[in-house]
């Protein structure tokens, strides 16, 4: 059975609704938990797909946070190897920066149901084909990054300019949340009171937007990821 490599940062962030594409895929996972002082691994042995999932930690914190230069040399070996790899949010923004994009601090949280403009070659791409010209996704970060050398740009929001890339043919990476549970909204807003106070908003305003998008995500997200599911099948049989 393939089996795909998560590395998760907080117990709220958890593969949410990519797990359910990887369990119609016939994939299992192995989680790193490394807020629980789990590993990194040094290789990636038998796995033919990695995760990266999002964190409240930067990138450039890599002096608190060491685990994320390990991070960085995993994702290095997966790009070297071709093969899928999927960043959401803090996991995106390594992604770029391993591929030597800037990544700061931004000017303005992104928090809540923002709308992600898809760019023109996201209707040629294998995950986004076929998805329209936009989607309400949900939001929780303040970091940011620029394009990488060589990627392609696949979406953009009012705040950020680069929501989501691809490069060569099977690393992806996701500022927005499109793996999010109601469940996981919760936790979130539960821990990120102070995040929330700052653009002026109230868990009641989070969550009666949730039921208004979220079942159109959950959607959206089952095409989306078993594609990525997909793609981590044929790199199984290569």
């Amino acid at each position: 059975m393939p089996k795909v490599l998560v590395v998760q940062h907080t117990p709220l962030e958890a593969l949410g609704t990519i797990a359910d594409a990887l369990e119609t895929g016939g994939h299992a996972w192995q989680y790193v938990r490394v807020y629980e002082g789990g590993a990194v691994p040094a290789e990636l042995g038998a796995a033919c797909g990695l995760i990266v999932l999002g964190g409240p930690m930067g990138v450039y914190e890599q002096e608190k946070y060491p685990f994320l230069r390990e991070e960085m040399r995993l994702i290095e070996a997966a790009l070297r190897a071709g093969m899928p790899i999927l960043g959401v949010c803090l996991g995106a923004q390594l992604l770029a920066a391993v591929l030597g994009a800037k990544v700061d601090r931004a000017e303005q949280l992104e928090v809540g149901w923002h709308e992600v403009r898809l760019s023109a070659d996201a209707g040629a791409d294998r995950l986004f084909a076929g998805l329209g010209s936009s989607l309400v996704a949900f939001h929780w970060h303040q970091d940011y990054f620029e394009l990488p050398q060589g990627a392609i740009a696949l979406a953009s929001s009012a705040l950020t300019p680069y929501q989501a890339f691809r490069y060569g043919e099977v690393a992806y990476g996701f500022q927005f949340h499109l793996e999010v549970t109601r469940e996981v909204i919760e936790g979130m807003l539960k821990s990120g009171a102070k995040s929330l106070a700052k653009v002026g908003l109230t868990a009641h305003d989070i969550l009666a937007s949730t039921d208004r998008y979220l079942p159109t995500l959950e959607k959206l997200a089952e095409t989306v990821f078993g594609r990525w599911s997909d793609m981590v099948h044929d790199a199984a049989k290569l």
